[in-house]
């Protein structure tokens, strides 16, 4: 489907750059099965400023070779420690790509939130190097439609890390098949094919840093743990069934109830964690504190604030941009004494990959 064959090519070298950002499941998947496949459909804010910038240079190989050649900078400083996972990724889409062997690369990446913040940059990082081979791809000589390259970009990037293929498009996409999601896939992400509520315009993210440190559990790790799992087939309905009700809310703008689904689904997702064998817990006692408080203020000023959870210990917390000011008093006021070095990061709902 997405394969292509493009030699003789039209250009010999060139240069593309892409930012594409980071996103926030409000509908969570946990488990995949074949070659990073979700085993439920998810549902996703695609954020805005905490987004990682890339550029790929590349140039013509004089010689045939069976082995990719490429160079990976971060912050224009080489890093090996990455190049590994970049192998494997041109690997698993080699045949989707195959000008990937007659070219040699250099990519260099940089994000704009701090390294090593606890904010994940793989969802981001392969969404924005996706985008800039399908890129080389156009102007190679493949006649892409806009359309097909998004589509196509978020194929590539869920080959590389499973989210990242929902930070293509915002500001909210779904990825996985779901009955009520026309166009929906488990291959790439989709946008959702309806208008949002007004409420729900510039709808805002600030996410407190809690625990900079690497998680003691990786996410893959975590996600092969579903795999026997006790509750494996009834979450994933659970999530199905939260994806049809969230998106309703989502049009009619029922805060309430946007607020039950995407706190509930936070939960559940470590739940999950805390019930496989071995069993784990990213969660920090700081994590449940901040929750408490938020529960607490949202019940005390009925300000429609709640939190999400990725699968670490820092909390989202999400809120209407008509409360920004009430809820960042609050956070400063109350929250800030939780995160490391009294760090947090704002952030706001986006629109996904733009040319730099």
């Amino acid at each position: 489907m997405f394969s292509s064959q493009i030699a003789p090519y039209l250009k010999k070298e060139g240069k593309v750059s892409y930012s594409a950002p980071s996103n926030i499941a409000l509908v969570k998947y946990w488990g995949k099965h074949g070659v990073q496949l979700p085993q439920n459909a998810s549902l996703s804010f695609t954020l805005s400023n905490c987004k990682t910038l890339t550029s790929v240079t590349y140039s013509k190989r004089e010689t045939n070779s069976q082995d990719f050649d490429f160079k990976f900078l971060f912050e224009g400083k080489p890093k090996p420690s990455f190049e590994p996972k970049i192998q494997t990724f041109f690997e698993r889409i080699y045949k989707y790509c195959p000008f990937l062997k007659d070219f040699s690369f250099v990519i260099d990446s940089q994000n704009t939130f701090p390294h090593s913040s606890g904010i994940a940059s793989s969802a981001s990082g392969m969404a924005a190097l996706s985008q800039c081979l399908v890129a080389i791809e156009k102007e190679l000589g493949n006649g892409l439609s806009e359309e097909q390259m998004l589509q196509k970009a978020s194929f590539l990037a869920r080959l590389g890390s499973g989210s990242a293929c929902r930070s293509l498009e915002g500001p909210v996409t779904v990825w996985g098949a779901h009955e009520n999601i026309e166009g929906s896939s488990d291959e790439y992400a989709v946008k959702v094919p309806f208008e949002m509520h007004k409420v729900f315009n510039n709808y805002q993210d600030t996410v407190l840093l809690v625990d900079k440190g690497e998680k003691q559990v990786s996410s893959t790790v975590g996600h092969n743990l579903m795999h026997g799992h006790p509750f494996a087939e009834q979450r994933f309905q659970q999530a199905n069934h939260n994806l049809k009700d969230l998106a309703e809310v989502m049009q009619s703008g029922n805060i309430e109830q946007f607020i039950h689904i995407v706190e509930s689904e936070a939960l559940t997702l470590h739940a999950m964690m805390m019930t496989s064998s071995p069993y784990f817990i990213l969660m920090k006692p700081e994590t449940m504190e901040v929750i408490n408080r938020i529960w607490k203020f949202r019940e005390t000023t009925k300000i429609p604030v709640c939190f999400t959870l990725d699968a670490g210990a820092n909390v989202h917390v999400l809120y209407p941009e008509s409360v920004k000011e009430d809820v960042l008093s609050f956070i400063n006021r109350e929250l800030i004494s939780f995160c490391q070095n009294k760090q947090y990061i704002c952030d706001i709902v986006g629109l996904g990959v733009q040319k730099l």
